[in-house]
């Protein structure tokens, strides 16, 4: 008997997985005149655990106290546990562990140094399950108060504590032309707000320039329209994949039939099979809108590069394989079928034939919902418009409509349509396959952001060959699975895709000795995270650090290619293997040029948040990764990747903003087009 797992207990699986699963209260206790205690205080849900303080190298993540801002104050000891530690022997990292289960309480104490005070910051935890799934979660905290001693001078602390925002030495090449900031021989890089609004030389490198690119005119519309007709065309090519499925396919000549046999004349019969066919649209289209309205622009767009959500969809997408694969069904509860069909039943005119067009996308759900899962994970982490999701679900939706509208036009063509039969499951097995191999793409994603080097190129290219042989070997029947058929015959069709797959696997296994594989550029990692390369041809960035770049730019008096990027990026990928290999653009990027590459997604923590003015209201940078985007947001007036822009030592643009085209000859006109501009 067939297993069916609830779609329900499947989300409510991955809200649970999701969901922090300990939750801080914060509380401030005052101990004497001159001294606070910060408190977080937490309750952990049965058979999660946070760990301690001061685990060893190598193991899990402690819990750590963090500073934003402190003034007036300074930090009196560490970071104090209360009671309730547990310590055992962890299997998996082989080393003792500590931890807190069920309640715990950290105690920071600040000793206060002036009358005015004010700190801010957060305490960094990790809540896990006993099984072993972990979860990362943030308390924050801000205390501001008067009542502190009436010391003037802030204490020799707070400088240190100033000093540690400031960025470590550039090489000396670069160093001797940088300014001096506040008397200190050091370029405060992160120190954004100071850099732009000074007279120093890198307040004209964040200084924006948006009305100067456009004046160098440049039409980027195409590349936005080309985006929403991916997005739209990605959907379409879902709901196509959706039709040649068990749950589909079966189920257009029966609904056909139904309208044209229920109608007296031919016409009501067609007009409903419209509305049936608008309907669908109508409901899926819906489904995209909440999953707008539920997260937003920038909830969407963080979604690429956040690693709690990225595995999240690795691992949805590891039950998907095995749910086409034959191991269970994803299904909704039967009730819900049941109920809305019998409802249809009960009703007439326009509403009836909605509740049946709602019936179908309930009962055929176990083969559209990983579909479905698929195209709105992509769309909504490729970091477009809030509406991806809604365009994605406009395509789809459209694609699984219209063969009910145009079988009910023409029913002649019923006659000629493919049978269902064994071939529809082929299909659903060979999605289970390409679901796997997307999988690995969003596991490489979170791996890159955080630097785990868990899913480095070669092996992410193994494992993909071995995805794409087994694939080969399933469509010329040497391997089975549950529903499959016992034919041992292989067609025409099956024969030159198994060809394919098979084909496609040979082809990247060069790649695990350093071939550029430009086929599978946007989704393999990029060749920097491979450990064993023969090829000797490398296009990588000598500098990843903007402030670092312009100083070696303004003392060699080159030109400067900055290009706005993102371990995540599929279009930064396809850029850098198809265009930057090429021997024109090399040269030019590497001789003629100083290239530097920002990552908008960069995890790494700054020495020190940043607070900056934007749209009005106060943005908080936390990562590198902020502060690069901002900087594309502030001086470009863009935020979408890739980006390239071509500057002067003193950040004047030299060309137009050039953004996603594998064109190569266009981009060396591009590139030397900047080069005229800049010679004198």
């Amino acid at each position: 008997m067939k297993r069916k797992i609830s779609f329900f207990l499947f989300c409510f699986a991955l809200v649970l997985t999701a969901a922090a699963q300990a939750g801080f209260s914060v509380s401030y206790k005052r101990v004497s005149p001159t001294e606070l205690d910060i408190v977080f205080t937490g309750k952990i849900d049965n058979g999660w655990h946070v760990y301690a303080t001061d685990l060893p190298a190598g193991g899990p993540m402690s819990t750590t106290f963090n500073l934003d801002e402190i003034k007036g104050a300074r930090l009196k000891g560490k970071l104090r546990e209360g009671s309730g530690r547990k310590t055992v022997h962890d299997d998996i990292f082989d080393m003792q562990v500590s931890y807190f289960a069920g309640t715990c309480t950290f105690t920071q104490r600040v000793e206060l140094t002036d009358k005015n005070y004010s700190v801010t910051g957060y305490l960094d935890y990790q809540a896990c399950e006993d099984n072993g799934a972990c979860v990362p979660g943030k308390a924050e905290f801000s205390t501001v108060g008067t009542d502190g001693p009436a010391a003037a001078a802030a204490p020799a602390t707070e400088k240190a504590a100033e000093a540690a925002s400031v960025s470590a030495p550039l090489p000396a090449a670069a160093a001797d032309s940088l300014p001096a900031i506040g008397g200190d021989s050091l370029y405060v890089a992160d120190t954004v707000a100071a850099a732009v609004s000074s007279g120093s030389a890198g307040a004209g490198w964040w200084a924006p320039v948006i009305e100067e690119l456009k004046a160098f005119g440049g039409d980027d519309s195409g590349v936005a329209d080309m985006a929403w007709w991916y997005i739209f065309l990605l959907g379409f090519a879902g709901g196509l994949v959706a039709l040649c499925t068990p749950c589909v396919w079966p189920i257009i000549p029966m609904t056909v039939s139904f309208f044209l046999k229920r109608s007296k004349d031919k016409a009501k019969g067609v007009r409903d099979a419209v509305i049936y066919g608008i309907s669908i649209i109508v409901i899926y289209v819906s489904l995209g809108l909440v999953i707008t309205s539920a997260f937003g622009a920038n909830a969407l767009n963080d979604l690429s590069t956040n690693a709690v959500f990225n595995i999240l969809f690795f691992l949805m997408l590891l039950v998907f394989a095995a749910s086409f694969f034959g191991g269970f069904e994803i299904t909704l509860p039967s009730s819900w079928g049941a109920a809305v069909d019998s409802k249809a039943e009960k009703t007439t005119g326009l509403l009836s034939i909605f509740l049946m067009a709602f019936t179908l996308s309930l009962v055929s759900f176990s083969c559209t919902g990983p579909i479905i899962g698929f195209l709105l994970v992509e769309v909504s982490t490729s970091g477009g418009s809030a509406l991806a999701p809604t365009v994605g679900m406009l395509g789809f939706a459209l694609a699984l409509a219209l063969p009910f509208t145009l079988f009910a036009l023409f029913p002649a063509w019923l006659k000629s349509a493919p049978k269902s039969g064994g071939w529809l499951n082929t299909v659903k097995v060979t999605l289970g396959f390409l679901e796997l191999a997307f999988a690995l793409k969003f596991l490489s994603v979170a791996d890159l952001a955080y630097g785990w080097h868990l899913l480095d190129r070669e092996t992410f290219l193994a494992l993909w060959i071995a995805l794409f042989a087994l694939l080969g070997f399933y469509l010329l029947g040497k391997i089975r699975f549950p529903h499959d058929d016992e034919s041992h015959r292989v067609s025409v069709p099956r024969f030159f895709l198994a060809l394919s797959s098979l084909a496609f696997a040979v082809y990247m296994i060069p790649g695990l000795w350093g071939a550029p594989l430009k086929a599978v550029s946007a989704f393999a990692p990029p060749m920097s995270t491979q450990d064993f390369n023969l090829d000797p041809v490398k296009v990588e960035a000598p500098f990843t650090d903007y402030d670092a770049g312009m100083a070696y730019a303004r003392q060699t008096g080159k030109p400067v290619v900055v290009d706005f990027t993102g371990h995540g990026c599929v279009n930064c990928r396809k850029m850098e293997m198809a265009v930057w290999h090429d021997a024109k653009v090399r040269d030019l990027l590497m001789k003629d040029y100083v290239l530097i590459s920002l990552y908008v997604d960069d995890k790494t923590r700054l020495p020190q948040p940043l607070v900056v003015t934007e749209n009005g209201g106060e943005v908080k940078l936390r990562t590198v990764g902020d502060k690069w985007s901002y900087l594309q947001r502030h001086k470009f007036g863009a935020n979408a990747q890739p980006f390239y822009v071509l500057l002067n030592a003193q950040g004047t643009p030299l060309n137009h903003a050039y953004t996603f085209d594998t064109d190569v000859d266009k981009f060396v006109g591009f590139l030397n087009a900047g080069l005229e501009k800049h010679r004198p």
